[in-house]
């Protein structure tokens, strides 16, 4: 009986094991999974821009851009699959163990059951029990002997239909494992398939940047050109900013430019904000980050430098922008190279959404988090539908990277 009630005991501690780690790599699967997919449609994305770009015979430089984040994704998505087929592997080693152990604590649990089974065959006749209560010395001992006899019965019962549960476990964990198994196989088949197209890429990219090499002076002319429009928008940006504190602070009889006058309820506002740093929604439903804040090196031509005062984002055609956080719409505005930006207020936090072709509020509307407040606009030459997103607090400038989830 003692050891019976060990072999249930470590049963159940196995199965409950098995469960609580598939939960587990459950959601890590389903994360990476989830991550893939994304992964796949913006690689598929870029491939379908660049292939019309080709078509618009569009220049060299946008051309291994274009390229150059398709690797980078195609990359990521190799290292993301590995992730996967390794946890699968992790999975599959763990599930074998399991199988094993419970096998043997099976039948363990089979033979002791079977020898219950026997000893009460032998002693089932009617007269012996009969004779095993009337041989008691009293009443109470009588009693305690007919409860005993109950309890053996329905342990016995109950020990028949554990087997029977724990062996359709064993069976569903079975199925798993050869899930599992399928399932990887699967994935190595299309990093396979991943890994060749990378290697195209990189081929296609090594032929452009010769031609860039050889042109390197043409081309750092063209960036810095284009790097003095990105200034003139930002500087454009900077002073509505400014031109929107002051006149939020006159109205509240302060005349700071460079800061708001906070009320409780925008101090409030402020702080939740701040708290959830690190952990704001994206600012489109789906995107690549394609150029990061701050001054870095041309993904391209190396020696030259070029600056950001927020970050890029590739998103979907027809993307709309979305509020990260709750707010005010404080300012509409069309910026010249840049079609409209919507400046969102949140206590002394501020969040810019530029380059919309569409704007879906106005000035003084109250926007909740993941409100869509415009549609993002698509260039006519690259064919890239970009958002330009910043955030300040006050007039200073902040990496979204360090507020937005995963970014």
């Amino acid at each position: 009986m003692i050891q019976l009630k060990f072999s249930r005991s470590l049963l159940f501690i196995l199965f409950l094991s098995v469960g609580l780690n598939f939960a587990y790599a459950q959601s890590n699967r389903e994360d990476l999974e989830k991550r893939r997919i994304e992964l796949r449609n913006e690689i598929s994305r870029i491939n379908e821009l660049r292939i019309s770009n080709q078509k618009k015979q569009r220049s060299v430089l946008g051309q291994v851009e274009d390229l150059n984040q398709q690797i980078k994704s195609t990359e990521d998505l190799i290292k993301l699959t590995n992730q996967q087929a390794n946890l699968l592997t992790r999975e599959i080693s763990t599930n074998t163990n399991k199988i094993g152990q419970l096998r043997k604590e099976l039948e363990k649990l089979k033979e002791d059951y079977a020898r219950m089974i026997e000893k009460s065959y032998k002693s089932k006749s009617q007269q012996s029990r009969v004779m095993f209560l009337l041989s008691s010395q009293n009443f109470l001992q009588a009693y305690k002997r007919l409860q005993y006899m109950k309890q053996y019965t329905n342990y016995r019962k109950q020990q028949g239909e554990e087997i029977k549960a724990n062996t359709a476990e064993l069976q569903q964990l079975n199925a798993r494992l050869v899930e599992q198994k399928e399932e990887k196989e699967k994935l190595i088949a299309e990093n396979r398939k991943t890994r060749a197209d990378l290697e195209k890429n990189r081929k296609s990219q090594q032929t452009l940047m010769a031609t860039i090499r050889k042109r390197e002076g043409e081309f750092a002319t063209q960036i810095r050109s284009k790097q003095n429009e990105i200034d003139e928008i930002d500087r454009a940006i900077d002073k509505m900013i400014r031109e929107s504190i002051a006149k939020a602070n006159k109205e509240s009889g302060s005349s700071s430019r460079s800061a708001y006058e906070l009320t409780p309820a925008a101090k409030a506002l402020a702080a939740d904000f701040n708290n959830n740093k690190g952990k704001l929604p994206w600012p489109v439903q789906s995107g690549v980050v394609t150029m990061r804040f701050g001054q870095q090196p041309h993904p391209v031509v190396k020696s030259v430098m070029v600056n950001n005062n927020g970050v890029r984002i590739d998103t979907d055609k027809d993307g709309k922008a979305r509020a990260v956080f709750n707010g005010t719409v404080s300012e509409v505005q069309a910026v010249k190279g840049a079609n409209q930006a919507v400046m969102v207020r949140h206590g002394d936090f501020i969040t810019i959404y530029n380059n919309l072709e569409e704007v879906y509020v106005k000035r003084g509307d109250r926007v909740t988090t993941e409100q869509e407040i415009g549609k993002v606009a698509t260039s006519r030459t690259t064919g890239k539908t970009t958002l330009h997103f910043l955030l300040y607090k006050n007039d200073q400038k902040m990496d979204p990277a360090d507020w937005i989830y995963r970014m």
